[in-house]
C-alpha cells in the first residue's frame, strides 16, 4: 500500500474500521462506563499481511488511553497483540484481566 490507511471511528456502530477499495477491516467493541471491551477483529483475506489488524489494535489502545478507559481484550487477536506489547500496554488492562 502506498498511502497509510486511515482508521475511522464509528461510535454509533461500536466500530473502528479501515476501508480499502471494496474491502473493510474492522474491530468491534462494547463501551461501558470506564471500560472498552474489544470483542472482534476482522481483516478480509484480500487485506491480510498488510498490518491492518495491528493498526486497528494500536488505534483502540490509543482510544482507551485518551479516554481513560480500561481494556478488556476478549478478541483473541487483540489479546495476542497486547501480550506481545505487554510492557507498553499493561497499564490499560482492566483490573484482574490477564492476557
Amino acid at each position: 500500500m502506498t498511502n497509510s490507511p486511515t482508521v475511522k471511528h464509528q461510535p454509533d456502530d461500536h466500530l473502528f474500521l479501515i476501508n480499502i477499495g471494496e474491502n473493510m477491516a474492522y474491530q468491534e467493541y462494547i463501551k461501558r462506563q470506564n471500560e472498552i471491551i474489544i470483542t472482534h477483529t476482522e481483516v478480509p483475506k484480500e487485506l491480510e499481511g498488510k498490518g491492518l489488524g495491528s493498526l486497528l489494535a494500536k488505534n483502540a489502545l490509543q482510544y482507551a488511553e485518551e479516554n481513560g478507559l480500561k481494556l478488556m481484550p476478549l478478541c483473541p487477536f487483540m489479546a495476542t497483540y497486547v501480550r506481545k506489547h505487554y510492557e507498553e500496554y499493561k497499564h490499560l488492562l482492566a483490573p484482574g484481566f490477564n492476557v
